[in-house]
Parts: structure tokens; C-alpha cells; sequence
């Protein structure tokens, strides 16, 4: 008899009750905290209501389906809640998935008091302080005054600050946690300076300038809560392309005899950086500099993507999951026998 065999079901749960999302293995019997990213009511051929959900920490998302209380659990749960849940981790179509236990109580409404947001809440691994004076930095070298005046109406007002520090760049895609829109900001302005030494016909201070306030309307389009990182209704309604763009007008309307001709051209770079318009871009780049931005953001973007898809995959498979965002598996390698 396994050690294990010889603890009741209850105790045996407390065993995993510390696990993620990318550890969990099949077979496993789970009481655990997620944050509920989605839920759809479907129904069998027969007419049988069941809860298809999709559940998240820091970690990763797992799909988990109510046979037994699925028109119960819909009506009262809600994307963005954290919820506690018993029940099985299954393999169904080559991927895990958690089949909730028939118990009513099997799902467990959570208050944010007692979440510990270490489970959803991820950080950039670099120090925030040392990243803001990088930008600075590279704020310096921009020669041109009336962009050098834009960038420290910005990046010193105290609000704009502590809100660059904390914001993530995105709620899912990459960099989704505290301080990932600084560090993003941070590395497409390293990757413009590098590229700025190669092409230098390039209007350098333009894509500095650009590089640093592209994403700045995304401090006003996440919010941070023990439960994770979730749209603002401006971030929803409005959008950070748009955000920015405001932002950016207010502090150039505040700057006498701002040139015209570098409103357009920086308010083109923004707007355009998305690089096409069924990717939220209002127009597609159409200079030198705004085709530039738009594929060090996108490089940017997609390398964080493929580093959060190795750190959560499992380890005995050489290959991820379908991965949507990117609309492909990626190659993880295979170990050397």
C-alpha cells in the first residue's frame, strides 16, 4: 500500500494545496485556488446543461468542466473572481483539464481578503527603480528640445511615474504583470538605440522619444488586484492607443511652439505601432521610423511570449501547447540521451 492510500481524501488534496497551474499532473485529486478567466454554459445532444470553464493563477490557465451544478455555478460565478475548487485532473484531447467534483459546495466562492495574490500577481524579475533610471537615461540622449521637454513633462510627473512602475503591458499576452509595461518600454528602447547604430539615416531622437511613450496609455488601461491583472472600462471602451494619443496631446499642448510637423510624425508612430489594423492600429506605418517601432515592439512582444510558453510547459514534451496568440506550437527541444 502507497503512503498515500493510507490518508483520507480530504487530506490527500492538501497535499497538492500548494500547486499551480504548470505542475499539476493527471490523476491528481485538487483543492485549489483559480481565478476564473472564462465560462460558457453549453449542452450536451441530450440536452444536458454543462459549465465549460477556463481557470488561471500566475502560472497558467487550465480548462475545467461542471457536469453536475453547471446552471448553479453559472449564475453565480464571475470572470474575474477567485474561486476554490475540488476536483480532478484529467487528460481529454492530449491536454489537462479539471473535472469539478458533484459535491454543491465543489466550488467555493473566494473574498479578496483571504486570496493570497502571490498565486496571480506576477512580477518582472528586474528592479523597477534601475529600469526607470535606464529610461532616463536614454531620455537624455534625445537632442532635439521640444521631444526632450515631452519625455520629462512625462516621465517626471509623480502620478505618470508610479504608474509606469507598477503597470503590466498586457492582461495576457506578454508581459502581463507588475512592472512588465516598464520593462517592455525599457527593451524596445534598448533594441531602437541598436538598430538606430546600423541604419543611421534614421531620425534617432523620433524613435527614443517613440519608443518610450508608445504603450504610455496602458497605465490607464489595467488595473492590479489581488486576483491579477484585468481591463479598466477606459482600457475596454477606449483603449490605450487611444489613451496615449490624449496623454500626449495634453502634455504637447502645454509646450509653446511645439513643431507641427513632429506632432504628426509621433502621433503617426503611436498610432500606427500595432503594425495592422485588424491588430487594433487605426492606420498602418507609413515612415521609416514608424515600420522600425512597430517591429521592435512586435519582436519585444513576441520573445516574451515564447519565454512564458517554455517556463510553463511541461517538461517531459517537446513540444507546447497550440498557443493562440501566436497560432502555433512551439519547439521546445528534446533532451540529449
Amino acid at each position: 500500500m502507497k503512503l498515500g492510500d493510507a490518508f483520507p481524501e480530504e487530506i490527500r488534496r492538501l497535499v497538492s494545496a500548494e500547486k499551480y497551474v504548470a505542475e499539476l499532473k493527471p490523476n491528481e485529486e485538487i483543492k485549489l485556488p483559480f481565478r476564473v478567466a472564462s465560462k460558457r454554459l453549453q449542452y450536451t445532444r441530450d440536452n444536458k446543461p454543462y459549465l465549460l470553464m477556463t481557470l488561471a493563477d500566475k502560472t497558467g490557465e487550465i480548462r475545467a468542466i461542471d457536469w453536475h451544478n453547471a446552471v448553479y455555478n453559472n449564475n453565480r460565478l464571475r470572470i474575474g473572481e477567485v474561486i476554490e475548487v475540488c476536483g480532478k485532473v484529467v487528460v481529454y484531447e492530449d491536454r489537462l483539464q479539471i473535472v469539478i467534483d458533484a459535491d454543491r459546495d465543489a466550488i467555493r466562492m473566494m473574498d479578496l481578503e483571504e486570496v493570497d495574490s502571490s498565486r496571480f500577481l506576477e512580477r518582472t524579475e528586474y528592479d523597477t527603480e534601475k529600469l526607470f533610471a535606464e529610461l532616463l537615461r536614454y531620455k537624455a540622449k534625445v537632442k532635439n528640445r521640444f521631444l526632450r521637454n515631452l519625455l520629462d513633462t512625462m516621465l517626471l510627473d509623480s502620478h505618470i511615474k508610479k504608474a509606469f512602475m507598477e503597470a503590466p503591458a498586457a492582461a495576457k499576452v506578454h508581459h502581463a504583470y507588475v512592472g512588465g509595461l516598464l520593462e517592455h518600454t525599457v527593451f524596445v528602447t534598448r533594441l531602437v538605440l541598436k538598430v538606430c547604430e546600423i541604419y543611421q539615416d534614421l531620425d534617432k531622437d523620433l524613435l527614443i522619444t517613440a519608443a518610450i511613450l508608445h504603450d504610455i496609455g496602458k497605465i490607464k488601461s489595467y488595473e492590479i488586484s489581488p486576483a491579477g491583472v484585468d481591463h479598466t472600462d477606459d482600457g475596454q471602451l477606449v483603449g490605450h492607443i487611444v489613451m496615449g494619443i490624449q496623454m500626449l496631446m495634453e502634455k504637447i499642448g502645454d509646450i509653446q511652439d511645439f513643431p507641427r510637423e513632429l506632432v504628426l510624425k509621433l502621433e503617426h508612430m503611436v498610432v500606427s505601432h500595432h503594425g495592422e489594423l485588424e491588430f487594433g492600429s487605426p492606420v498602418i506605418p507609413k515612415t521609416k521610423e514608424a515600420l522600425v517601432l512597430h517591429m521592435l515592439d512586435d519582436l519585444d512582444s513576441k520573445i516574451a511570449q515564447l519565454r512564458r510558453i517554455e517556463s510553463s510547459a511541461q517538461a517531459e514534451s517537446a513540444w507546447s501547447d497550440y498557443d493562440r496568440f501566436l497560432g502555433r506550437k512551439i519547439y521546445l527541444g528534446r533532451e540529449e540521451e
